[in-house]
């Protein structure tokens, strides 16, 4: 065989198994994410030299299985079948072995040259736990790399294996199922000998066998009908014999073939004491004291990022508040050098919100994701995010939606379905963002008390609550369950922690910053030619005749849309005091912070839709919100007039 001196391999397992610590070690800062072509899932790629090889690897998304119940499992098994990487590493969580290796068959299934990872070693002691990996590599005929990737452990024996592994072609052996099913199997495999198709036949057999209904699509279109016939009645023939659905049968066979290969390599004590994770993990996912707990966890979070945010956030205006001063002395005030200073100006509030707020809100998210913790809170609102049809993992986005609607919106990939991450998506943008937490604050929670504040935030969540509902009713479809690994609990990983949060903040300042930039620019310009007043009175039948508003806080309308983050700095401009009560009574206060809640959050946010959902669908939402926004206003500002 010729020796190649660039190879491309895929990590490939389940979630929360250490894929993203692995990869960090082996790509370090050479990383790219984009998305999949004509997808809006995320593809994380990254490069390494090592011992004269250029190797590019490519980070699957966490799946459960190759099934296609979901975008990523479908994007998983068609890119290693279809695009056959030199060497997949199939990343394992070796404390909980047995149901990895469910996944880990299936990945043998594509007949690709495999390497596993086995990751966790470090935690197998505690566990009291062994596993006798010689055992294991010759069952499953793969190399077994013992790997401690929080620790960097492993990384190196990993890649020689993979090099070994190319260098030497071997033939493959599939692990055989029972003889009722290798039978069938057999039978399939002879009937699609002809078919041309990229992947290989016995997984194509299988699938059959599976009643998936993508292989059975692509074998319609690429053989004669027969063998469709075919595998419908082998189908039969197997549900006859166990009394059961086909695919079940096959499901049912790799855990069988899963279980006999656990209890051959792994021995397990029985532990003298019940320890602090297994008393953590009991009291964290308990049916009544989580939500405690969650409440607790999730207060703690934003009181400190909205405290630290607040803290740095008035650092950084002092620091930049005298760069308007020091501009207009040394370039002067004409047109031209007022509408660059305002593109600084737009990226300087952009900073001044990204910095203090989305940056650690990210950083805790992250930490807590890492922990094994997110996880749990999945699991405990699943029950209410299924009424509104999607699933627990859910809460995710919309508890990322607090810092910023821009990654809340990105982070929907995570759902199964276009349907579910659709309803996350339109959910997520009537979350409250730290920007419109500023307004309510600084507005309502200043002038009017705190417990007005809070009672905006409980009617703008029963808000959601009733239109989730109603879009699970109108939109066809039904939640998927949710499925996914509760993980140990664990020290975070530190790096990867600090990695992803760079990443996600690369992300939302290049989708943010253009826009926040040009519509700075933009109001500057139409502040200057004086269409600001004309603009405000063509809006007064809305501003004043519906919501009873000043008129020119219509322009707080439009420009609201455009730079959500200094609403409170426009209406001190054009009200000319920052002190609002002497200029707005309180149902006006009310009033003008509901439209802020419900309306759309910002361009920002407008671009994120349109990246993940289409432009069709974004608009759609972008003009539902602002004449929701309006409706439900005025209806309320009617209503608070007569008790007032």
């Amino acid at each position: 065989m010729i020796e190649k001196k660039k190879l491309n391999i895929a990590l490939a397992g389940q979630a929360n198994v250490g894929k993203s610590v692995i990869f960090n070690h082996l790509t370090g800062l050479h990383q790219h994410i984009g998305n999949w072509p004509g997808k809006t899932i995320e593809k994380v790629e990254g490069t390494l030299f090592y011992k004269g090889y250029m190797i590019d690897v490519l980070d699957l998304p966490g799946i459960c299985s190759l099934s296609t119940y979901s975008i990523e499992e479908l994007i998983s098994r068609d890119f290693i079948a279809i695009q056959r990487p030199d060497a997949v590493v199939n990343v394992v969580d070796g404390t909980v072995l047995e149901r990895n290796l469910i996944f880990t068959l299936q990945l043998l299934e594509l007949e690709r040259p495999t390497v596993m990872a086995l990751n966790m070693i470090n935690l197998l002691k505690k566990k009291r736990i062994e596993i006798n990996f010689q055992r294991l590599e010759k069952i499953l005929q793969i190399p077994v790399v013992p790997v401690e990737a929080i620790y960097g452990k492993g990384i190196a024996e990993i890649l020689e294996a993979v090099i070994g592994l190319v260098k030497i072609e071997k033939p493959f052996k599939p692990l055989k199922f029972g003889e009722e099913v290798e039978a069938r199997i057999e039978k399939l495999i002879q009937a699609l000998k002809d078919v041309d198709v990229p992947y290989p036949k016995r997984w194509l057999a299988i699938k059959l066998l599976e009643k998936d209904k993508e292989v059975e699509k692509l074998v319609k279109e690429k053989s004669p009908q027969k063998i469709l016939e075919e595998a419908k009645k082998l189908q039969k023939e197997l549900e006859e014999i166990h009394k059961h659905d086909s695919s079940f049968v096959i499901a049912a066979e790799r855990c069988f073939l899963a279980s006999n290969i656990a209890k051959e390599v792994i021995k397990i004590t029985a532990p003298k004491k019940i320890s602090f994770t297994a008393r953590l993990d009991s009291l964290t996912s308990h049916k009544i004291l989580g939500y405690f707990v969650m409440i607790l966890i999730l207060g703690i979070m934003f009181l400190t990022i909205f405290k630290f945010g607040n803290w740095l956030s008035s650092v950084l205006e002092n620091i930049l508040i005298g760069w308007q001063g020091s501009w207009e002395r040394v370039f002067g005030s004409s047109i031209l050098s007022s509408l660059i200073w305002a593109a600084i100006e737009s990226l300087v509030a952009l900073i001044e919100i990204a910095l203090p707020y989305i940056v650690p809100f990210y950083f805790i998210l992250f930490l807590l994701e890492d922990w094994g913790y997110l996880a749990r809170i999945a699991f405990l609102v699943d029950n209410l995010m299924h009424k509104l049809g999607v699933h627990g993992k859910a809460c995710i986005p919309m508890i990322l939606g607090f810092g910023c609607n821009v990654p809340a919106c990105l982070s929907c990939r995570i759902m199964e379905t276009q349907r579910e991450r659709f309803i996350t998506g339109f959910l997520v943008t009537f979350i409250p963002c730290s920007a419109i937490t500023v307004i309510i604050m600084g507005l309502v929670g200043k002038f009017l008390g705190i417990g007005w504040a809070l009672s905006l935030y409980l009617f703008v969540f029963l808000i959601i609550f009733i239109l989730g509902i109603i879009a699970s009713k109108i939109l066809p479809g039904e939640p998927t369950e949710l499925i996914m690994s509760v993980p140990d609990y664990k020290f975070p990983h530190l790096k990867t922690v600090i990695s992803q949060t760079w990443f996600r903040l690369e992300e939302f300042l290049f989708i943010a910053a253009p826009l926040v930039i040009i519509s700075g620019v933009i109001i500057k310009g139409l502040y200057l030619a004086g269409w600001l007043e004309p603009i405000a009175n063509s809006l007064s039948p809305i501003t004043v005749q519906w919501l009873g508003l000043p008129a020119i806080t219509g322009i707080l309308l439009i420009f609201g849309i455009l730079r959500k983050e200094l609403v409170l700095v426009m209406l001190s401009v054009l009200l000319g005091t920052s002190n609002f009560a002497q200029v707005l009574n309180p149902v006006q206060i009310l009033t003008l912070a509901l439209v802020s809640m419900l309306y759309i959050p910002c361009i920002a946010t407008i671009a994120a839709l349109g990246k993940e959902f289409g432009w069709e669908r974004a608009l759609g939402i972008t003009a539902f919100k602002i004449m929701f926004a309006i409706l439900i206003a005025g209806f309320i500002s009617k209503i608070l007039l007569i008790f007032w």
